[in-house]
């Protein structure tokens, strides 16, 4: 793969330190090209021209959505997040260094949202009909050495059929500029695997794939060398490449080497070691590419489920779709990160990748962050699920490699998913075999295989039984066999149908069972509900909050989820917490009205609308809930207790969530104490507040850099005198930015709201407003200012600082 050198997450810094003085001879560049763009939003005639006069565009960098900035429209359609679909066009011109001369030059293209067409200097050299994947434009016969050169990028978001949810639209992934010479790696040609690990030893292979070798007869000696996570080298290798092929491409193993007392990578203690692969053509340094890995060993059974470095894991996780709340599809990093310390803080492990490939800076901070990755590649098998441009029986050869060779050396991907809930109509399984899919997913796999023979594969299927019986069926309760397909894929992926899983594994004992979608409204009862002794584990279906399949108008997605889309916890997700961490807790859910509910993919699906504070009407009656993993809690109100009650551990359906009915508000507060053998262990308090006077600014984090793209959230709390928050303060927020920074989004994490993210006005929801302030290539200081009409501003110096 191809990283950009400012990048600091996957901790390759030690490792360029180590070679950045060896002679490099006549390696590869790679130049960020995700500055200096224009935009114009709408289809817009002759913009591929280097003559097109753009000088009215607006100017962006990337990454960018250019629907998320579009007006939420009540016509359009809920499914893709209620906004218009459409076209947007990008521009941006560059100079060529004459040293370029004499070597290929690309355009590397992380993804195009949703489809997109690639210009340089008014002809089309590249494009995309997935814009999950990336794509390489070689533009080397096209560059004008003697002035400007113009890059044109048409995206279009398609038809609204086109996808059942938000995709975003536009340059939503990074862009390099690839120079390098003829004879070099292959795009994604490192491929870094660990057939042996163990606390004492481990082996590593390392296989590079080469090109340019064609019809020619050079001596090009192939090194690899390991750095550990400090930095320091620990094993090298090398090998000669052959000396006559007929191969575009040649793949190369280089002889194994082994590392004693390797650091594993896991969860907890994500290691990760550095490969730096060089090529020299006759002793002469011509290509070197850096790839980060991690040294760890995955298993599967259907006695234990899921096993890493020898340890039973149970997936603990989240299928979401890929936008990041209010800068939408764009793959910002810090968004990614913040969403995995989210998780990670809740006692979240895992990601399901619902249902297409996600950014590789997602992947990379997965790595970095130990958090388990199941990587899918598509929805449906069908044209319609796939994008719509061209048949999806002649886009999944070409997708297959590409996304199998981009994500195999990430150690967070521990499985591969080719799609998700075919069997509910035959023409959804692609292949017109007639077997629901069994064939299509047989020919997939052996390509998936071709590239990385090391992981499992799967597909998601829907919740139906065999021949795609669905419970409106008289027979789905009385004939439980599972689906065709689920039976002879290495995993059998399920979406929902835990409860048939004891008489699944009775017809087929060899299934290894994994809940790749489960119901946030079932709670525990669909993880508990499980043997976790013999399950892979499961991914709650919709999390985080995420734009579109919304139920309807004003909710602009899905929203039955444990954080909101501005990643606020939920009452709901202290619940998860307390299943997910040992650690002794207790939690106050206060019920605001009834449950929500729906029958959404054959399932009810649905949320109990609750807060956490304790301003309420004088003399209401209120129904209470205190999440809690300890054996009991008392409640008390104002110091009086309003009884104890017992955690029910042996029933699922009530496990961890203790129900408190008519308890009666009194100004004051109210507390839950949790107890273990008599002695607490936990307690939660919520606290009637004074009415706001001020507001208070947060930054969330200390570190940020002056890289162009780093951000920061900024979290702004109206307060009482005491420093409280107040959960019911209302108006409108401004919020002034200077400096070293730009003001690219406010949000509030209202999903109902008809506001836009951009502008610096946003209206206070549940006493919150939010602030994402993207950094500017120069270091220095910023000044934030929020306020609000009758409440002290409040305001923040901050520095960004140097890579």
């Amino acid at each position: 793969m191809y990283k950009r050198i400012i990048m600091t997450t996957i901790g390759l810094l030690a490792a360029f330190s180590l070679f950045a003085g060896e002679d490099s001879g006549d390696a590869r560049r790679s130049l960020l090209f995700n500055f200096g763009w224009k935009f114009r939003a709408g289809d817009v005639e002759g913009a591929q021209a280097a003559a097109y006069n753009d000088s009215d565009w607006r100017a962006v960098d990337l990454p960018h959505d250019f629907q998320i900035e579009q007006p939420w429209e009540k016509s359009a359609r809920g499914a893709r997040g209620f906004k218009k679909m459409g076209a947007g066009w990008y521009r941006k011109s560059f100079r060529a260094d004459p040293d370029w001369r004499g070597k290929r030059v690309l355009l590397d293209f992380e993804g195009i949202m949703l489809t997109g067409d690639v210009w340089l200097n008014g002809t089309r050299v590249g494009g995309t009909d997935y814009g999950y994947l990336g794509f390489e434009a070689d533009i080397t016969k096209y560059i004008n050495y003697e002035g400007e050169n113009v890059i044109a990028v048409r995206a279009d978001t398609g038809m609204d059929g086109n996808s059942r949810w938000y995709t975003g639209g536009g340059l939503y992934r990074d862009v390099h500029l690839l120079v390098k010479n003829e004879i070099a790696v292959a795009r994604h040609g490192v491929f870094v695997t660990t057939p042996e690990v163990s606390e004492r030893n481990a082996e590593v292979g390392v296989q590079v794939e080469v090109e340019g070798l064609r019809g020619k007869q050079l001596q090009v000696d192939i090194e690899a060398k390991l750095y550990a996570p400090g930095g320091r080298l620990v094993a090298e290798t090398r090998q000669s490449a052959p000396k006559k092929s007929k191969k575009l491409t040649v793949e190369i193993a280089l002889p194994a080497m082994n590392i004693e007392t390797p650091q594993l990578w896991s969860c907890e203690t994500p290691h990760l070691y550095t490969a730096v692969v060089t090529l020299a053509l006759d002793g002469k340094i011509v290509d070197r590419v850096t790839e980060a890995f991690g040294i760890r060993h995955i298993e599967f059974s259907p006695g234990f489920g899921f096993k890493l470095n020898g340890k039973k894991i149970i997936l603990k996780g989240i299928a979401n779709h890929h936008d990041l709340g209010a800068v939408g599809a764009a793959a910002y990093e810090r968004a990614i990160e913040r969403q995995f310390e989210t998780l990670k803080a809740f006692g979240f492990n895992h990601v399901r990748t619902s249902h297409n490939p996600y950014s590789e800076s997602f992947l990379r901070l997965a790595d970095k962050h130990g958090i388990l990755i199941v990587d899918e590649l598509f929805d449906k098998w069908s044209q319609q699920y796939a994008g719509g441009r061209i048949p999806w029986m002649m886009l999944w050869p070409a997708a297959v490699a590409e996304w199998i060779k981009r994500d195999r050396n990430h150690p967070s991907v521990i499985m591969w998913s080719f799609g998700n809930e075919l069997q509910v109509r035959e023409e959804w399984t692609g292949f017109p075999t007639g077997d629901w899919g069994v064939t299509g997913y047989r020919i997939l796999d052996v390509l998936a295989k071709r590239h990385d023979p090391t992981r499992k594969t799967t597909v998601a299927m829907f919740p139906a039984r065999k021949n795609a019986v669905t419970k409106e069926d008289p027979s789905f309760n009385v004939v439980v066999e599972p689906p065709e397909l689920s039976v002879v894929t290495d995993i059998a992926s399920y979406n929902y149908r835990y409860p048939a899983f004891p008489k699944y594994a009775e017809q087929f004992p060899h299934l290894i069972l994994y809940q790749s979608e489960a119901a946030t409204s079932e709670m525990g009862k669909a993880y508990y509900g499980m043997d976790l002794g013999k399950v892979v584990g499961l991914a709650y279906w919709g999390a985080i909050e995420y734009w579109g399949e919304s139920r309807g108008w004003p909710a602009k997605g899905w929203n039955y989820s444990f954080f909101d889309h501005s990643l606020e916890p939920l009452p709901q997700a202290y619940f998860v917490k307390s299943m997910f961490d040992d650690t002794p807790l207790v939690r106050i859910g206060v019920v605001d009205r009834e449950a929500e509910s729906i029958e959404w993919n054959d399932v009810m699906v649905g949320q109990m609308p609750m807060s956490s504070h304790w301003n309420r009407a004088s003399g209401a009656r209120l129904n209470l809930v205190t999440y809690t993993n300890a054996e009991e809690v008392e409640l008390f109100i104002n110091g009086k207790s309003f009884g104890v009650q017992k955690n029910i551990i042996d029933d699922p359906a009530r496990r961890n969530a203790i129900f408190w009915k008519d308890v009666p508000y009194r100004e004051g507060g109210v507390v839950a104490v949790a107890r273990n053998g008599g002695g607490e262990v936990a307690r939660h308090q919520l606290e009637t507040t004074d009415k706001a006077v001020a507001l208070r600014l947060e930054a969330e984090t200390g570190a940020w850099r002056a890289d162009g793209l780093d951000l920061q959230y900024m979290k702004v709390r109206a307060v009482d005198r005491e420093g409280r928050e107040v959960p019911d303060a209302a108006g409108e927020v401004t919020f002034e930015v200077s400096g070293a920074a730009r003001l690219i989004a406010v949000d509030n994490g209202d999903h109902r709201s008809d506001e836009l993210f951009a502008g610096n006005k946003r209206m206070l929801h549940n006493g919150r407003a939010l602030a994402i302030l993207r950094a500017g290539l120069v270091p220095g200081e910023v000044t934030i200012t929020a306020s609000v009409p009758g409440l002290k501003s409040a305001k923040k110096r901050l520095m960004t600082t140097g890579q």
